[in-house]
């Protein structure tokens, strides 16, 4: 049986989460030493990244550590699979200082708690993930009594105190790294694969280093499905804050993939929580050289400077909703917008027709009219007063765009009987999300009912899709819109269509294509992944729906597939594992036949669609 908070401690977690959800703060958490670069409390935002290289091959490492440090990344995270990779962990320290590089080494431990001891004693921090350091999944024992389970928590303490003792003694940090897909068998028979057995996982082994008076923690969520992580961060902060607790945090999503997808979805994860304030260090994962991802990371964090200047936002005592689950605000339906209808993509109409969004802006003539009707056209008023100074009001459907300022109680009050509107929400706030966020509780909070839009005017034509999808991200999260709009002078269409609905499938608001999940690049990859997911993409990009997971090692890549319709994982030199779900079903394939399998096996299963002709 799953533990599901109670209304009461909802509300009492949530009003403890929202306290300061409008005036832009990080949550203030302590500071760990990490050696030379300390993280938390007033500390900036650090970047982090790890390597691909084999870690026994001293030069490759140290010097695409170096290059990533010259990007701009601040700790480099080495994999420590086994014993060997852990003691050259030294050489790998060495050879960086006598190059003038000081930078924190962070090993990142699987399974071994003799590999942690003796990575303890050289890197800078440890990472260790609670779901397979010392419990393991047998899938055999589905139910455990209180006594079994508090038995089990003894054994953890008694295997993890030496690795403690000895992070005490050299001074290393440790992250503990939980991960959504490899959450232990003793969590899931009490937690099911929820966030908040994600926080469990997290709070078991802190009370242990606790208990050891040990404190230079760092906690992380990771997940692939944007609104577990973003939920499971919420609840540990929240759970935190109850407990008068305050470790730094360390964000990601694991598994965002490559490209523009990867980079949104990355962008949606981290910006909805940075938007809130949560996070100390972020690392942005793709399948890419790693390289590629410390200029993401800078773009990613640069959109939160300045925000301590933002314009006042009037607080909303009563927050409703719950910041822990996903439920979508109730509205009603107006011109197949709202209700139980997916979130709706605008555009601004340009020379090229749009392809594939739902609804057209005609500035010339100020109104919107849908793709599919493009002769059905609604009239568009830019602000409240507009509205009103027509002689008649409208009697079918129309666009009603309000801004911030127009969010007074006599305002509230004007637009409180309008059910045949739409409203297009939008602000000049440098707290963009947070300022539209709380114009969208006053309309809850006061049965206000209507379908609402959101709609960001971008002048900076770098990095718009990190930008956006960060913005737009904690409003899609929340059930709080119907819909996106995305505005920007001089830019293509196709353009914003496609970010437009690559944030919605990066939210999980809204699938149009083929979904990748695929692992960043490390050491325990033993084929080429990067060239990999291309040619998967290739093939399968037509596949609309479809959840594709591409693994590089067997270490996390069951676990990690989450939700995915297939998997496509690496099992040691040159061979590949294909999964149907969760489920094993051809073992050992030749890399080299591996994507035709993986199409044979779409086909089995009644998955697999012919491309359809680019021009017809």
């Amino acid at each position: 049986m799953f533990f599901i908070p109670n209304e009461e401690t909802l509300t009492a977690a949530s009003k403890k989460y929202c306290n300061n959800l409008f005036a832009y703060s990080r949550f203030k958490t302590r500071e760990v030493i990490i050696g030379s670069i300390p993280m938390g409390a007033y500390n900036p935002i650090r970047i982090q990244s790890m390597t691909n290289t084999n870690t026994l091959d001293t030069i490759a490492t140290v010097n695409q550590s170096v290059q990533l440090i010259e990007a701009g990344c601040e700790y480099v995270r080495i994999s420590t699979p086994g014993i060997k990779e852990a003691e050259n962990l030294k050489k790998i320290k060495k050879e960086l200082n006598a190059r003038g590089f000081y930078n924190p080494l962070i090993a990142d431990i699987h399974f071994n708690p003799a590999v942690a001891e003796i990575a303890a004693r050289i890197a800078d921090k440890i990472r260790i993930n609670p779901g397979n350091y010392i419990d393991k999944k047998s899938l055999q024992k589905s139910n455990y009594s209180d006594l079994e389970y508090q038995e089990e928590l003894e054994k953890l303490f008694q295997k993890t105190k030496p690795l403690i003792e000895i992070c005490k003694e050299y001074g290393t940090a440790m992250r503990i790294g939980v991960n959504h897909g490899s959450l232990s068998e003793r969590i899931m028979s009490r937690y099911g694969d929820t966030p908040l057995g994600m926080v469990e996982s997290a709070l078991e082994f802190v009370r242990i280093c606790e208990n050891l008076d040990y404190k230079n923690l760092v906690l992380s969520m990771k997940a692939s499905n944007i609104k577990v992580m973003v939920y499971a961060y919420r609840l540990l902060v929240n759970r935190m804050m109850q407990q008068q607790m305050n470790y730094p945090l360390h964000l990601g999503v694991t598994e965002a993939g490559s490209g523009i997808d990867g980079r949104v979805k990355s962008a949606a994860g981290i910006g909805a929580l940075l938007e809130d304030g949560i996070g100390d260090t972020i690392r942005v994962s793709l399948t890419e050289e790693p390289v590629a991802e410390i200029p993401v990371a800078l773009e990613i964090i640069g959109n939160y400077s300045g925000r301590m200047n933002h314009f006042f936002i009037e607080p909303v005592a009563d927050i409703p909703g719950n910041p822990f689950d996903y439920h979508q605000r109730i509205t009603h339906e107006v011109n197949g917008i709202g209700a139980s209808n997916l979130p709706v993509v605008i555009v601004d109409k340009e020379e090229k027709t749009a392809l594939k969004a739902d609804l057209i802006f005609d500035s010339f003539t100020s109104e919107i009219f849908f793709r599919s009707e493009p002769e059905e056209k609604r009239n568009y008023y830019k602000n409240v007063s507009e509205y009103f100074s027509r002689k008649r009001l409208e009697s079918h459907s129309f666009f009603l765009e309000i801004h911030s300022d127009e969010f007074t109680e006599k305002g509230l009050q004007k637009i409180s009987n309008i059910e045949n509107a739409v409203f297009v929400l939008t602000s000049l706030n440098k707290h963009w999300a947070s300022d539209i966020r709380a114009m969208i509780y006053k309309l809850w909070l006061a049965g206000i009912k209507n379908p609402v839009i959101i709609k960001k005017l971008f002048e900076k034509s770098e990095s718009l899709e990190l930008i956006a999808a960060a913005d737009f991200a904690v409003l899609l999260v929340d059930g709080l819109c119907n819909g996106i709009w995305i505005s920007k002078d001089s830019s293509e269409t196709k353009e914003i269509e496609d970010l437009s609905f690559s944030i919605l499938q990066a939210t999980g608001s809204r699938i149009s294509q083929t979904e990748y999940v695929s692992c960043p690049t490390c050491a325990r990859t033993s084929y080429n992944i990067i060239d990999t997911v291309e040619k998967i993409k290739a093939y399968t990009s037509h596949l609309k729906g479809l959840k594709i997971a591409i693994m590089g090692c067997v270490v996390n890549g069951p676990g990690e597939m989450a939700d995915a319709n297939y998997g496509y994982v690496g099992n040691g030199l040159g061979k590949i594992n294909l999964y149907k779900g969760k489920t094993l079903v051809k073992r050992n394939i030749e890399e080299s036949d591996a994507l035709d399998e993986l199409i044979k096996l779409l086909k089995e299963n009644g998955d697999w669609k012919d491309e359809p002709l680019k021009n017809q």
